[in-house]
């Protein structure tokens, strides 16, 4: 069984561009998911006071059914309060104004515990207390995981099925086409919670499609093929990108035209061996300030 990701659309991806400043005063979880019954280092990141306030000086987080607590990571300064069972709450709270977290750091309160046996998306309402004011980060959309347009989301995490990749897969796109082209590029960013590397790709659109690496070699730029697959270091964000690391779409049954999307299956391996799939549908396009780069089928090898 594997989980199909649509990623964003070009309109959606200039939509949060430019509200990434916005995005970077969430509190958040690390991309990507987790596979159902495993452990997990739920860390959530504050990345910003309250507005007009100077200092974090209290993070409390409600646990979702389903999500078992194991327990709380303590810091230094600050006071822990944890509540078990269900309806559950960790709080954290700062002794003294010079434990507070300041407005200008960024830091991770860490709540360990194990995911529930069924997929599914889990939701950690976050409350943010500051100096001045308090920020509560426990909006849930009311169909669908897209937190777009909301003002404060809570904190998302995708329970997936065994066999279902937790690779996080962003601002994907493909290079469109013309027809008699043989080959194009598709390009993401990649990030693993736990680190794993991407082995293979298939799509429907094209006889192979395979992992590839443009690099200069003297003066000249070459292209070849990653055949022992691409690393994803763990919570390391890998971008896929005209003129780097890219997946090489080969023997095109058709012209990949602008406005339609591009199906790929997505493999991966981890270091223990245990292999894992995602489906993501790919938009066709450059989105609004990527680098669009020269025609990557281009390059000689």
């Amino acid at each position: 069984m594997n989980r199909h990701l649509t990623l964003r659309t070009v309109a959606a991806a200039v939509l949060l561009a430019g509200s990434a400043a916005a995005v970077l005063a969430h509190v958040t979880l690390p991309p990507g998911g987790v596979t159902v019954g495993s452990d997990y280092d739920a860390a959530f990141r504050v990345g910003h006071a309250c507005e007009g306030a100077k200092a974090t000086t209290g993070l409390a987080v409600k646990l979702p059914p389903g999500f078992v607590l194991s327990e709380a990571q303590a810091r230094k300064g600050w006071k822990l309060d944890v509540q078990k069972g269900a309806g559950g709450e960790v709080r954290w709270t700062a002794e003294n104004a010079q434990a507070a977290l300041p407005g200008t750091e960024k830091a991770e309160f860490v709540v360990r515990g194990k995911a529930p046996a069924t997929p599914g998306t889990l939701w950690f309402k976050v409350l943010q207390t500051c100096d001045v004011g308090s920020a509560d980060w426990a909006e849930v959309p009311a169909s669908g995981n897209s937190t777009a347009g909301l003002k404060r989301p809570a904190a998302r995490l995708d329970v997936v099925a065994q066999g279902v990749a937790t690779v996080d897969v962003r601002d994907g796109w493909v290079r469109q086409s013309v027809p008699g082209q043989s080959g194009t590029g598709a390009f993401m960013k990649l990030t693993s919670p736990t680190g794993t590397k991407l082995v293979s790709i298939s799509t429907p659109a094209a006889g192979v499609a395979e992992v590839h690496e443009m690099k200069m070699e003297g003066d000249t730029m070459k292209m070849r093929e990653l055949s022992a697959g691409l690393d994803l270091p763990a919570g390391q964000t890998v971008e896929l990108k005209p003129g780097g690391f890219h997946v090489m779409l080969m023997d095109l049954k058709g012209a990949v035209a602008k406005g339609t999307n591009v199906p790929l299956t997505l493999k991966f391996e981890d270091a223990k061996g245990v292999k894992t799939a995602l489906d993501v549908t790919l938009p066709v396009g450059a989105p609004a300030g990527a680098d669009a780069g020269g025609a990557a089928h281009q390059h000689k090898h």
